[in-house]
């Protein structure tokens, strides 16, 4: 009787197939919804230096077509459009769909859209919808420095769905996932070409662990080694037959020692692929599987590296980043910069803690996610712009790492928390929760404006625009507000497209493979951070005017030079007339 209660008990506590359906349904509507409102929240209202020479280059673009001129400093340089695709929508988006307001509500929508995708690829490669949830509000809050009206947004999203179709098609093999996979860097290309080379990075991990296996499974050095005993014996025979009667024995004796040698190594071989299956079976750090369609992921990654040729901007997809790495920039923007403890803590944290969970308990992990953890990382060290990438798909390493210790220990620990989650009192405790650290993340939002009127001279450039004739003048102004000059049709100095400003992108090749042309980012470098040889510079480019921050280092120096006029100022800028006659 008590066993026939406890029988009738678990039956009830046992959901149907078509009750587990329901739930699911439920959760990921209730998931997607909170995820679309924290990732709203995220979305900052106030914009970045590059959000405005985006708009301006869409407009050009409009204007002139793609013509390869920068119309916008007064340097007459060449330029290759780098994301010409983005920065058209954008300023069609501001002309006719609400101006700053309109690229705010875009840039919201594509956060959500990442937030979503991100959502259902940590599903996909968890089946775990609970972690899956929890990682990606995890992800997101770690991307809110990255998440801006910048074209890598559009990129993220792409990103991610390469990783979503690449794991759809090794699980199904369906064609439809592999011309996804074929069109999103076409997509790329034309959006973002300075990113086209990573799309290639999230190919290798699963081709190197593929490689791999093929190798272990190849037994090489066996066989290698049993192929060369058998060479040995050949050999041996062939000395037998033309040696002499007295020799005869010695060569019977090394026949007979190289043959056993042979079943010996033989015996090792079979022993050793029995322990190997074994190994597989058992919980231990690396797990390698055996993914037969990567072999057309190879073929897939092959075309798509073509498919860089289907932009109107040249081969800029291929040779971008090895002239932005040739250049001075890396090593002078911030985003290029080493990850450092004290900026990046949150990244700190979450690597101590993989590290820990993958050194402290049994947990298993995937080559492939060692692979893609272990190489972003790195990268991550090297440049601090690779910190979006290890947050979004290092993320998703975490995910199945997690998912794999709830299953092993507690499986039914999440259905459980899904099926209180969609109950009401459990679908408003998680709305309340979601929307509690959603308007804590809001609140700089509330009142912030779409211009910062203390990082970008809103003011100036009005007085600017009415008392001088700014379309004939040679302002010097500062890169973090030159886009905002140029978006209000003021020639600037060098502006936040700081490849447009490097001798790799507007001067030519010569035979010794460095390149000759006007570095006038090096400049600026050198007035914004040396100032006390601002002068000299300031007569190579006949500068007339200068705008600058009130608190800059060439503030405090010009505004005791007597050969410079102070016609404007106001609590964050000044604006300087430099004297003809020095020239």
């Amino acid at each position: 009787m008590e066993s026939k209660k406890i029988e009738v008990l678990k039956k009830k506590n046992k959901m149907t197939d078509k009750e587990k359906k329901i739930l699911k349904v439920a959760f990921y509507i209730l998931a997607i919804f909170c995820i679309a409102v924290f990732s709203f929240a995220l979305t900052p209202k106030t914009f970045q230096n590059d959000t405005y020479y985006t708009i301006k280059m869409g407009e050009g673009i409009r204007e002139y077509g793609l013509d390869g001129v920068d119309h916008y400093s007064w340097h007459n340089l060449p330029y290759t459009y780098p994301h010409w695709l983005y920065d058209l929508i954008t300023s069609l988006v501001y002309d006719f769909a609400g101006g700053y307001a309109g690229i705010y509500i875009l840039t919201a929508v594509l956060s959500i859209i990442l937030g979503i995708s991100l959502f259902f690829t940590n599903k996909k490669i968890t089946n775990n919808p609970f972690v899956s949830f929890a990682i990606t509000l995890g992800q997101m809050y770690l991307m809110t420095d990255y998440i801006a009206a910048r074209a890598q947004l559009v990129t993220f999203i792409l990103f991610v769905l390469t990783i979503l179709f690449i794991e759809k098609f090794l699980e199904t093999g369906k064609k439809r996932y592999a011309a996804g996979l074929i069109v999103i860097p076409i997509i790329i290309a034309n959006v973002h070409s300075a990113v086209f080379p990573f799309y290639f990075v999230l190919y290798l991990p699963y081709i190197g662990e593929f490689v791999i296996r093929q190798l272990l499974d190849a037994h090489i050095i066996y066989k290698v080694h049993i192929q060369y005993l058998n060479l040995r014996v050949k050999i041996e025979n062939n000395r037998l037959k033309k040696a002499s009667k007295e020799s005869v024995s010695k060569y019977k004796e090394k026949l007979v020692t190289l043959n056993r040698k042979i079943e010996e190594s033989n015996n090792h071989f079979e022993t050793f692929k029995i322990k190997q299956e074994e190994r597989r079976k058992r919980p231990y750090k690396l797990k390698i599987e055996n993914q037969s369609r990567v072999k057309w992921l190879i073929l897939i990654m092959i075309i798509c590296i073509f498919t860089g040729l289907l932009t109107p901007i040249g081969d800029m997809p291929y040779t971008y980043t090895l002239k932005i790495m040739k250049g001075n920039t890396t090593s002078s923007i911030n985003e290029h910069l080493p990850l450092t403890l004290i900026e990046d803590k949150p990244i700190m944290i979450c690597l101590a803690v993989v590290i820990a969970i993958l050194v402290f308990t049994d947990t298993k992990i995937k080559l492939r996610d060692l692979f893609m953890f272990g190489g972003l990382t790195f990268l991550s060290f090297v440049s601090r712009r690779q910190i979006s990438m290890l947050v979004l798909f290092g993320g998703m390493v975490v995910a199945r790492i997690l998912s794999d210790i709830i299953y092993k220990y507690d499986k039914k620990s999440t259905e459980q928390l899904m099926k209180f989650m969609t109950t009401t009192v459990g679908e408003l405790l998680t709305i309340l929760f979601v929307f509690a650290i959603s308007y804590y993340m809001y609140v700089p939002n509330i009142n912030a404006q779409y211009v910062s009127t203390s990082g970008y001279p809103v003011e100036a450039v009005n007085w600017i625009k009415e008392n001088l004739d700014y379309k004939n003048i040679k302002i010097y102004n500062d890169y973090n507000y030159g886009s905002y000059l140029l978006l209000n049709d003021i020639p600037v100095f060098i502006d936040s497209r700081c490849d447009l400003y490097t001798p790799e992108f507007n001067g030519e090749k010569g035979e010794d493979g460095k390149y000759s042309g006007q570095d006038i980012f090096s400049d600026y470098m050198n007035i914004s951070t040396i100032s006390t040889y601002y002068e000299n510079k300031f007569k190579e480019y006949e500068i007339t005017h200068v705008i600058t921050k009130a608190n800059s280092k060439l503030n405090m120096l010009i505004s005791r030079d007597e050969d410079y006029n102070r016609l404007y100022k106001d609590d964050y800028f000044i604006i300087y007339e430099r004297e003809a006659e020095n020239e």
